[in-house]
Order: structure tokens, then sequence, then C-alpha cells
């Protein structure tokens, strides 16, 4: 799919996944622009996630907080074909999703017994609201009702076959197959949020 001849690509990612590394990944295609989780700043300021989530006040002051403009954002006009969106499900909260058609879209999952332990030690005791699972759940429900193609994506089978798997999903999302997606510089990238 694509809009304003843009190819849109959603990642709807669980937190401490790979999703990082997915978006650096991507953002090694020469036709590609990343963005790194577009909606946190929406999410920070909706909820009581403000009050717990480390460097919450840099992350507002750096992102755009009106969740709408944040989606015009990413279904308005970019400087190149194809446009990587690296969303933590859970930022998504109660936004019309009406855009999703116009996308393609990656569910980025973790099993829960490796991903809780990490998580905890940034926020401890979690909420599912923190965690994303059930979200991801219904975003699918959601693809599912609305005839929407979605690719689940485990981020272990990633991590054991890169190659394979990144063939696999190109070819699932309409894109060429790119061997620079399959490494790249050491250190931090200027898409990268302040967190």
């Amino acid at each position: 799919m694509t809009s304003n001849g843009i190819k849109r690509i959603c990642l709807w990612s669980s937190p401490r996944n790979i999703s990082t590394a997915l978006m650096y990944s991507f953002a090694q295609r020469k036709d590609t622009l990343v963005y790194d989780e577009p909606l946190y700043g929406y999410y920070l300021s909706q909820t009581k996630a403000k009050e717990y989530h480390p460097g919450a006040t840099e992350i507002v002051a750096s992102l755009e907080n009106n969740g709408n403009k944040v989606i015009e954002m990413m279904m308005g006009d970019h400087k190149k074909p194809v446009v990587f969106f690296k969303n933590m499900t859970h930022h998504l909260l109660d936004l019309d999703r009406s855009f999703m058609k116009d996308c393609k879209h990656i569910i980025l999952t973790r099993n829960p017994k490796e991903m809780l332990p990490s998580f905890a030690q940034v926020i401890s005791n979690p909420s599912m609201s923190d965690v994303g699972y059930a979200l991801q759940t219904d975003l699918m429900d959601y693809f599912d009702e609305h005839d929407i193609p979605f690719s689940v994506l485990d981020s272990k089978r990633i991590l054991n076959h890169p190659e394979g798997i990144l063939i696999e999903l190109c070819k699932k999302i309409d894109i060429p197959f790119d061997t620079n997606m399959l490494k790249w510089e050491k250190g931090a990238r200027p898409e990268d949020g302040v967190w």
C-alpha cells in the first residue's frame, strides 16, 4: 500500500524488544527514512506513565504531543519512498486508526518470560498497559476486522536467523531486500529519541 507514492511501514512493538535494532536495520536502506517512537510524547502527555517513566520530561519536550498531528506527519510527505515508523503499541491509545489502511504493519513481540524481567529493571511493577501485549492482540483483531494485512515477528527468530527473516519480511511488505540491512556502524543514530 502506498499513500502519496510513499510506502509506510509501521512497527508495533512491545518494550524491551529488538525494535531499535530493527529500526537501525531499515535505516541502512538508501530508500528509507526511519522515525523513533513518534507517538511517545503523546502517550506520556496523556497518561500517568509520565509520573514514572525515566526521562519523561525531556521526552515530552522533544516530541509532538498531539497524537493527531503525529498521525498527520506520518501520513504526510517524506523525502524518501519508504518510511519506517518504530512504534510501541501502547503509545497508540485511542487515536483514530483509519490511517492504518494505508500502511504496512509489523507486530514485533517477545516471550513475556524474557521481556518482563528486563522491563522491570527500567520500570518496577509494570502494568499490562505498560507492556502492550493485550494491545498487540487488540491491534491484530482490528487488522483482521478491516482486512489490513500484517506480519507477526518473534524477536528471537530474528536474532537467530536475521538474513532469512528479513528476506521473508521484505517480501511480505513488498520492498526488495537490501543486504545493508544486516549490519551497521556501532553507535547512536541521529533519528534516536532522547531516551
